[in-house]
């Protein structure tokens, strides 16, 4: 089996499986017939790590391994099995989501958990996006705001990820999101003081939270990364929808999406906007969404620390102040 990691620092977060490990792997999963001809690591996302495989079918097939459960910080926690539970959920995307062809959480061959799926067609957006003019992109922003309404007109019943913990109110999920930030914060090294003064600002404010009742579906992590699209379209064609693995029940302006497309107001994400819907601009929404920001910008401090990057880190600190100050006023 020809077998082609990433080489990674042995400091590094991801790391690889073995050749061993890959081939006992696609054996428990498609029979020990299945001859495993190659194996590459690719570049794709920063949390698990993920294999373009030949089995010899008619397709490649994407193996992802989840990071160690000892490597995982609490906001993190299980985020594979989060993402199997939240499959279901995400039936409206139909064809541009990645069926699952196995899943193993049994820790027996690798102790980390793992999923084999199929591999979808297209490129990730970064890496197609640049061959269009920027006059073009604003169907892809399109786009991307139909599948997020999509996603966030699926109803539950309760809030918080999709694998649990459940909880019965809306304030509940975002404390404890902040609580388990902050506490994560302290495990590394970083100062969690303005997340920890954020968490009390929402537990005094639970009433603005809670006006939040209907539990929609969040996809958790939807943007540019984690889209596919069609290299040979004469426009931006989104062909796949990856890495479902943050979804949460709770309020649709919580979501990564919606942060992402209001951060850049007049350029070409306002096509986002127009197929989405506009957003709500109350001042209970408007408070809502500083704390939603900060929800963001604590898990990116762990992010940045994570990655080693270090240099980004004071903007998350100037970002928090920002929030508090706006906050409190």
């Amino acid at each position: 089996m020809e077998f082609h990691p990433i080489e990674r620092a042995p400091a590094a977060f991801q790391h690889t499986v073995t050749a061993a490990e890959v081939r006992a792997m696609c054996h428990r999963a498609f029979g020990g017939e299945v001859r495993v001809s190659s194996a590459v690591e690719l570049g794709w996302g920063t949390y698990n790590s993920t294999y373009r495989v030949d089995i010899g079918a008619d397709h490649p097939v994407i193996l992802r391994v989840a990071p160690e459960p000892g490597k995982q910080f609490r906001i993190e926690r299980e985020l594979m099995r989060n993402e199997y539970a939240s499959t279901p959920y995400l039936a409206p995307l139909g064809p541009l989501l990645p069926r699952t062809l196995a899943v193993d959480f049994t820790h027996e061959i690798v102790g980390r958990d793992y999923v084999f799926q199929t591999m979808l067609d297209g490129i990730p957006a970064p890496e197609g996006l640049g061959a269009y003019p920027r006059t073009e992109w604003a169907s892809f922003f399109g786009q991307m705001g139909e599948i997020a309404r999509r996603i966030h007109d699926v109803r539950g019943t309760r809030f918080g990820p999709v694998h649990g913990p459940a909880y019965a109110t809306w304030s509940e999920t975002v404390i404890a999101y902040l609580d388990d930030t902050a506490a994560d914060l302290d495990d590394v090294g970083l100062d969690a003081a303005d997340v920890r003064e954020v968490a009390a600002l929402a537990a005094h404010q639970r009433g603005v939270l809670d006006e939040v009742t209907s539990p929609r579906l969040l996809h958790g992590d939807l943007w540019t990364v984690n889209v596919m699209i069609d290299p040979a379209a004469s426009r931006p064609t989104i062909t796949g929808v990856i890495d479902g693995d943050r979804a949460m029940w709770g309020d649709p302006a919580a979501d990564w999406t919606i942060y992402r497309a209001g951060r850049r107001p007049g350029t070409e994400r306002d096509a986002f906007w127009e197929a989405y819907g506009p957003p709500t601009s109350t001042p209970a929404a408007v408070t809502r969404a500083l704390f939603y920001r900060a929800r963001h910008v604590g898990a990116a401090r762990l992010e940045r620390h994570r990655l080693g990057n270090l240099r980004d880190l004071p903007e998350t600190y100037d970002d928090l102040r920002e929030v508090l100050t706006c906050l409190t006023r």
